[in-house]
């Protein structure tokens, strides 16, 4: 096995939660940027980082790094990087994207094709041949320019990483995955907690918390692009993939709830978590937040309410931040975790959050609203008291 140097892009502010959880599986970071966390592993953890992210958008391979203020300089330095100890005779090698900031290099299509006509010329002198069918497996490569810096990455991944491949069928606004996984990584939420979505919409944040509590690893249900890659050889697939089954915790009980007022959100969410494999750890039942109550106590709501984008939807939504304010309120023991791009959230709500945080749903900027419910008394059987998620 090699030593690799790895990046994982995420969203923006999300750059902690990802290093963190890239620690907690055992890697070594090495650098945390804006919008991505480089770590070192080996080939196996290519495998590894794919399986178990929660909140990574893919896994990249990082090929080189190197000054370039024109397109000669691009050409002349991606040609001297070993395209060939990845990329074989028959593989397909796309430029398939790339993106520039603060860089005297700023067409994006250019350096594409810059980048591709490089690389194949460094495979026709390591590989001695001159022509590439390019009817193998696929290698997509990446570029990134930053204030005149080219980074260059062969992307393992293939799809993004927040399809984890169980969500068919969403409603008209769904949240990412990835998104949904981070807004739980930034609470204490336990699997002997009760948590509650009561506006599920198609499931996400239920079933990614259904899927963390039993330790099931998000891309168990889906393919990667270097699955066919001779670098990594299937062995070793097949390997990590046995190990991610054999941490799964099936003896577990959940008690999460998803709600919501769409009887046809409500199917499509469970169809979703059928597919997930956590059905039996979610209880969905068409439901009004207005009439939200329960009596656990020291539980968790974290959700993803309407935001009013469009001004007739507006007023509506700001009575529903009223309403659920007040709903709350009555939860006195609880903690709630609101995402919203309605900078008015807490004067309806009527409450200032603990805590806000930046986060961004696609491309649309929200604010995530932390509000902090009691700690639950010391158990006699487990002496260890919950913390909040440090950044």
């Amino acid at each position: 096995m090699s030593r690799i140097e790895l990046v994982a892009p995420c969203n923006f502010a999300v750059e902690s939660v990802l290093a963190r959880e890239i620690k907690e599986l055992g890697f070594e970071v090495a650098k945390v940027e804006d919008g991505r966390v480089t770590f070192l592993s080996d080939e196996a953890g290519i495998c590894k980082a794919n399986l178990h992210l929660r909140t990574a958008e893919r896994i990249l391979v990082k090929m080189g790094e190197f000054e370039a203020t024109s397109f000669e300089e691009l050409f002349e330095n991606t040609k001297k990087l070993p395209w060939h100890e990845w990329i074989p005779k028959n593989g397909e090698f796309p430029a398939a994207k790339a993106s520039s900031i603060k860089s005297q290099l700023f067409s994006t299509s250019d350096i594409q094709a810059i980048v591709k006509k490089a690389v194949v010329e460094s495979m026709k002198r390591k590989h001695k041949v001159q022509w590439f069918e390019e009817n193998g497996n696929k290698y997509p490569i990446h570029t990134f320019l930053n204030k005149d810096k080219a980074a260059l990455y062969l992307d393992t991944s293939g799809s993004a990483l927040h399809k984890r491949g169980y969500r068919e069928l969403s409603n008209e606004a769904p949240i990412k995955e990835t998104l949904a996984a981070t807004m739980l990584q930034l609470t204490p939420w336990r699997e002997d907690r009760i948590l509650i979505d009561p506006f599920c919409g198609s499931g996400t944040i239920v079933i990614e918390a259904a899927m963390k509590g039993m330790n099931i690893a998000p891309g168990l249900k889906r393919n990667f692009i270097s699955e066919g890659w001779n670098r990594v050889p299937k062995s070793v697939w097949a390997r990590a993939r046995e190990e991610a089954e054999a941490l799964i915790r099936r003896d577990i009980k959940m008690t999460i709830q998803g709600y919501d007022i769409d009887e046809s959100a409500l199917k499509v969410a469970r169809l979703n978590a059928r597919l997930a494999g956590v059905e039996e750890q979610i209880h969905f039942q068409k439901r009004d937040v207005r009439d939200l109550s329960s009596r656990d106590s020291y539980g968790f709501i974290v959700t993803n309410p309407p935001y009013g984008e469009r001004m007739e939807d507006l007023k509506s939504v700001e009575q529903l931040y009223k309403d659920m304010g007040k709903v709350f309120a009555k939860l006195e023991t609880w903690s709630f975790y609101i995402i919203t791009a309605h900078e008015g959230f807490e004067r309806f709500f009527g409450r200032r959050a603990d805590k806000k945080r930046k986060l961004y749903n696609g491309m649309l900027k929200t604010d995530y609203y932390q509000f902090y419910g009691p700690k639950p008394p010391r158990r006699k059987e487990n002496t260890v008291q919950e913390d909040f998620p440090a950044e």
